[in-house]
Parts: C-alpha cells; structure tokens; sequence
C-alpha cells in the first residue's frame, strides 16, 4: 500500500486533499502531530519515506521541502507556483493530451495547475494547438472565484460577524497585472504574450467561472468549429465540453454551479461576431486539490477520477 504524505496539511488545500484521501483504502496517510508539523527533521522524514509527497505550502518552503527529498522513489505533487513553468516537471493537466497525461503518469515531479491557470488554459490551448488562433493574439480574461481561493485569511474575513461592507459586493484584484498565474497561462497555452487578467472575488465560498473573449475576425474557424474541437478534446471524466450550458439556467451560468465536484465544464457562447468561451469548475476542485488527486491517481496507474467527486 503507498504511502501518502501531505506537508502543509492545515492549509485550505491541504485540509480538502487531507479530506479526499481519507475515504480511501488503497494508501496510508502519514501524519505528523501538531507539535511537529512544522518541525524540519519531522518532515524530512516523513517527506522521504513516503511514496507520494503532496507539497501546499509557498513558494520557498516548497523548494526546501525538494531539496528534503534524497530519494529517487519518492513522487512530489506540488500545488505552489514554485514549479509550474519548470520544464524539468510535468504540468499537471492531464487533459492537455494523451502525451501529456503520459507524461504525469511518469514523472516523479508534478506541479498542479493553478485555479485561474485551469480554466485560462483548458479553453485556449487547445485553439492554438490546432492553429485556431495565432499564439501572437492579445487576449483578455475573466475569472470568477468564491473566496476560499484566499485562503485561511479570507475565509475568515468573508465569514466573520463583523465583516466589513466592502465584502458585500464582488472585488476586483489583482490590479497592477502580475497574478502569480500569469506565467503558467502564458507557457502551457503557447501563447506569445500573458493575457490582460481580471481575477474577481465574490461573497461565495467556492467556484470559479473563467471567461474567455474572442472576436470572430481573429479566429481561424468558427464558433462552431471551437464547438466541435472541445467536444473532441474534452470527453470527461474530469473535463466535460457542455453545448448551450446556458440555456439550461435561464441565460445565467452561476460561477458556482460544481462548488464541491472535482469536474469542470467547457462552453461556448455568444454570436457571429463576438465568442465567449467558458470555463466552470471549483476553485477548490478541479482547481486545486482534486487536480492534485487526480495526478496522484495517474502516478499511481489508476483512473484519475479514482476517490473524486464527478
């Protein structure tokens, strides 16, 4: 039985990896006490003698917690920026294609996606894959998330009885246009230029909505044919192509329509002119550790949807 260690288990996605894997019967959890959670020669041991080493911490701690690891048997999943557009590691998207998937299912270290990044990349890097769109095209994107997206901090502001007002209304941040996903969207859609990003958090605790603008005139194609390569490339189990998803909610689609699943739908919409591409998922699902536990699940020679909520 593999053994699994989680170190940062008490942050937001350590705690739903910590969750997800409990239920599980096929791996053994390793666990620190809490007096040794922080401890380096606690961790430098658990982290080596695990088979599987899930890393949620910062950037820094991340890298140290790498240079911990004196074994070549030990498979590290790591949700921080730190590694993320490090070729030496597999990008944990699987869905990207079949050599991509390939590639998780042997690599021994694995940066997962981040939130926004997920949704950015499942919707224009197959387009420029098939020469839809230039990799020079500037693009824009919307992201919205529930709050949970910020952590500890901000759950506990947004849920706090003495909340300020401001948090009563969706917020826009990010604003000087150096998201620290901005490097990854850029590097695994093959784009020539980051897009103009604008991340938006609002008074829900989970779900993520990313929109994607493009005017017809820059497409090589149609909206149709953006239509039939998703329904090709996006078949599930995780990543699902959805055709007219808005018709279903009356001409709305709620940002936290999977809040709690693993899954994400892909959409198009608007007219001849002016397309819409969309993306849904949950910022703590398919876009943190359920993306983590489905790359898990690959390394491990398992379907990746194996212990996740469809």
């Amino acid at each position: 039985m593999k053994k699994v260690f989680i170190d940062g288990s008490a942050g937001t996605t350590g705690l739903r990896i910590r969750e997800r894997l409990a239920g599980r019967n096929d791996i053994t959890l390793l666990t620190l006490p809490e007096e040794l959670r922080k401890e380096k020669s606690a961790r430098h041991r658990m982290l080596n003698e695990s088979d599987i080493a899930f890393l949620c911490l910062p950037d820094d701690a991340a890298r140290e917690a790498v240079s911990m690891i004196e074994n070549d048997r030990t498979v590290v999943l790591d949700t921080s920026t730190a590694h993320r557009t490090n070729p030496a590691w597999a990008y944990g998207f699987p869905e990207l294609s079949e050599t991509q998937a390939a590639k998780i299912a042997a690599s021994k270290r694995i940066a997962v996606p981040g939130c926004h990044a997920s949704g950015f990349i499942a919707l224009v890097a197959p387009l420029v894959a098939a020469g839809m769109i230039s990799p020079a095209l500037r693009l824009t994107a919307t992201s919205l998330t529930g709050y949970s997206g910020g952590g500890k901090k901000m759950i506990a502001d947004y849920e706090s009885e003495s909340r300020s007002s401001l948090l009563d209304g969706p917020r826009q941040y990010a604003l000087a246009q150096k998201h620290k996903h901005l490097p990854e969207m850029q590097a695994m859609t093959g784009l020539e230029n980051a897009p103009i990003f604008l991340p938006i958090v609002g008074d829900f605790y989970s779900g993520m909505e990313v929109t994607v603008p493009l005017f017809a005139a820059d497409l090589q194609g149609t909206a149709e044919d953006i239509c039939a390569l998703y329904e090709k490339t996006y078949r599930g189990p995780l990543v699902t192509y959805v055709p007219n998803e808005a018709d279903a909610e009356g001409g709305f689609l709620s940002a936290a329509a999977l809040s709690g699943l693993d899954t994400m739908h892909v959409t198009v919409s608007g007219n001849d002119e002016r397309i819409l591409l969309i993306a849904r998922y949950d910022n703590l699902g398919k876009g943190a550790s359920g993306a983590a536990i489905a790359c898990m699940n690959l390394a491990l020679g398992l379907p990746m949807e194996t212990g996740l909520s469809l």
